[in-house]
């Protein structure tokens, strides 16, 4: 991005504001019509002064570092300011209206400039272009807790984003520099994020629940019982007498919390798998009929 009021000044867009005022003091002493009688001096020292003005003041250079010459119409400095000469026009006047007192801009874009400079039209100010974009895309459950890529077509434009790890349904991610484009300047693409549900498992904030299958003997009792989670494959030790969704708790097998960088616990839920009585030995249908309790 051209930045020509460091030009004038002769200094480094890098430059600190010691570095500014040094350089703004050698050029004034320089091209003062007092001391420069050079026909050319008195624009030239006109020049000097209104860069110093938006350099020396940190909001109209933070506004300047964001938007370059763009503001001059996408002419340079030297060229815009050349253009004022002889309008009658005071080039100070122009860029405190330009940069504003309060750092903001009043107007629109197309109106402060036509082609050739400042607009016959009067000065508008400058409005930041709005470049950012908007879009959504649907993830798998499981990218949502371990994160991952995302390919993404939009814009003529195909590319991955990041996933990170741990993000919630209805959050967003901000593409850099995948918007709108206008000159060099170029947007973002602001995405929301759906994540899809999960038939295995329920989230709330950091924690997983999934439910996981037992059979009647290993509920009565008890056994090993390997489980596949999200992050890995865990053997869960079940009880004797373990009843009906009773939960066991798995530390640290839950969702990256990404404000404290700690990971939410996974409980395991039994569902207890009955047998079907026609696939039992007689002999044994005949004893629990006989021996278990009734109602």
């Amino acid at each position: 991005m051209a930045k020509s009021l460091y030009e004038t000044l002769e200094v480094s867009d890098k430059a600190t504001m010691d570095e500014i005022k040094k350089a703004y003091r050698k050029l004034a002493r320089k091209y003062h019509p007092d001391v420069n009688k050079d026909p050319q001096a008195e624009e030239k020292f006109k020049e000097i002064n209104a860069a110093y003005e938006v350099l020396s003041d940190p909001k109209k250079k933070q506004q300047y570092d964001q938007y370059g010459d763009s503001m001059f119409g996408g002419q340079n400095f030297h060229d815009f300011a050349r253009g004022q000469a002889g309008s009658g026009i005071d080039l100070d006047e122009i860029l405190r209206q330009m940069f504003g007192q309060s750092g903001g801009f009043a107007g629109g874009f197309s109106s402060a400039f036509g082609q050739n400079g400042f607009g016959s039209s009067g000065f508008g100010g400058y409005e930041e272009p709005d470049l950012d974009m908007n879009a959504q895309i649907t993830i798998a459950f499981d990218v949502s807790i371990l994160g991952g890529k995302q390919h993404i077509s939009i814009n003529n434009e195909s590319f991955d984003i990041k996933i990170p790890e741990g993000i919630k349904d209805g959050q967003k991610i901000r593409a850099k520099g995948k918007g709108k484009a206008l000159g060099s300047k170029r947007g973002d693409l602001i995405i929301k994020v759906n994540v899809a549900s999960s038939p295995e498992y329920e989230r709330e904030d950091d924690t997983l629940i999934k439910t996981f299958d037992i059979s009647l003997r290993t509920a009565l009792f008890g056994g090993k019982v390997e489980i596949k989670t999200i992050h890995k494959t865990i053997t869960l030790k079940v009880p004797q007498n373990t009843k009906q969704n009773q939960k066991f708790r798995v530390k640290e097998l839950g969702v990256l919390n990404r404000s404290t960088n700690i990971k939410g616990d996974l409980y395991l839920k039994a569902n207890i798998v009955l047998p079907k009585i026609e696939e039992l030995d007689e002999d044994l249908v005949e004893m629990l009929q006989e021996k278990l309790p009734k109602d």
